[in-house]
């Protein structure tokens, strides 16, 4: 079960990294794992925002994001912080 301490143990983590590149793993069904780079731009409350670098050269924009902390607690996303190879969880 998910516990408040749990969901605010994340939320302190993924703010300490706000502005750092991220490695993005998404679990989107059976057998299937999306890998995504980008930067964590904000945390809310309930929530925090990835900028997603963009998957073709051809796009100008790059696209927002937004994942719960249970997200990370239940093992839906995975984030790995580049720099320090840090595995938030």
């Amino acid at each position: 079960m998910i516990e408040k301490a749990d969901i605010q143990r994340v939320k302190e983590l993924l703010s300490q990294n706000v502005g750092k590149k991220i490695k993005l793993s998404a679990k989107k069904g059976r057998k299937r794992v999306i890998t995504r780079h980008g930067i964590i731009k904000e945390t809310y409350p309930s929530i925090f925002l990835v900028t997603l670098d963009s998957i073709s050269e051809f796009a100008d924009t790059d696209r927002t994001a937004s994942y719960s902390y249970a997200d990370v607690l239940t093992k839906s996303i995975e984030i790995t912080v580049v720099d320090t190879k840090q595995v938030i969880q």
